[in-house]
């Protein structure tokens, strides 16, 4: 199975136990009055409809490099987890709306063991599903898997939040129950800021790879005499480097190319993530502004891994 097709079948089993998990608690927290039950139920809910939003991402990632699209469709997955993080702000002023309105109509939420046996295991499942995806979003490589994880992650910590509210609602504290929902809210908040910083790195072109790393590993190979103005930008997954190596100014442009190949090769088996590689040739000794105005020498990369 391809890489885009495990993705793809992970999120289908999560929107599946999301789907059963946030009705479970939405239910019984609608016929309990129970706004933090509800609250977590909606929680779950948006995890759901995250797991939609992650496969429609995947669909729109996947097609190959076209003439209008180079660099591939990658950004796609990317911006499918900005959408799960937006989904996350718009849920947590929801939720602290709810709890004002709670708080104004002074409802009497009720507890009862069925409550508690929905939330213990309800939470059992968030925790496997979080592990899980988690660690198949770092072998993967993947943004939404990981930004996935993170929403899910959430959701046992607000079923935490939940089981302590209907703890001290059945001690004789209702008030508890809007305040575990404002709570829930805060959580909700800080995922989504985690969220949409990882968003933000793909986005923006942050460094992806440690430009020594990267030096060190070419200085191994014969023949390169220095190696500087190294970038790489891309998603953690699919990165894009560029570097400027100096080589024996008597050399020929042959010479130059078959190098430029070989670190290409040797860098793309080095680093896991890299996908292209430019590498720009400058003859030992030039100045700093001349090799600005070098023309660079480019292997075929468009054929990546």
């Amino acid at each position: 199975m391809t890489r885009l097709g495990e993705i793809r079948r992970i999120l289908l089993w999560v929107l599946l136990l999301n789907v059963f998990v946030a009705a479970a608690k939405w239910v019984y927290g609608v016929t309990t009055q129970s706004l933090a039950m509800q609250a977590d139920g909606l929680h779950s809910f948006f995890d759901g409809l995250s797991n939609v939003v992650g496969l429609l991402g995947l669909w729109l990632a996947s097609p190959l490099p076209d003439a209008n699209h180079p660099y591939g469709h990658k950004k796609f997955e990317t911006l499918a987890a900005g959408a799960i993080g937006g989904f996350l702000v718009i849920t947590c002023a929801y939720l602290l709306w709810k709890a004002y309105r709670s708080w104004t109509m002074d409802l009497h939420p009720q507890v009862t063991n069925i409550s508690f046996m929905i939330m213990f295991i309800t939470m059992g499942i968030n925790i496997l599903v979080t592990k899980w995806e988690r660690n198949k979003g770092k072998e993967l490589k993947s943004d939404i898997l990981k930004a996935d994880s993170y929403h899910t992650a959430s959701d046992v910590l607000t079923s935490l939040s939940v089981l302590a509210g209907l703890f001290a609602i059945q001690a004789g504290y209702p008030f508890i129950d809007p305040l575990v929902a404002i709570v829930i809210a805060g959580v909700i908040a800080w995922t989504a800021i985690i969220v949409l910083r990882d968003v933000l790195s793909s986005l923006t072109d942050r460094i992806r790879l440690d430009p020594q790393d990267i030096r060190t590993a070419v200085m191994t190979i014969p023949g390169i005499q220095n190696c500087h103005e190294i970038r790489t930008r891309g998603l953690s997954n699919h990165v894009f480097v560029d570097l400027s190596i100096h080589v024996d100014p008597t050399w020929s442009v042959e010479q130059a190319h078959t190098l430029a190949t070989r670190i290409e090769s040797f860098l793309m088996d080095h680093f896991d993530p890299i996908e292209d590689v430019v590498v720009h040739i400058e003859p030992e000794g030039h100045s700093a502004m001349e090799s600005t105005e070098s023309v660079p020498i480019t292997p075929n990369t468009q054929g990546g891994k």
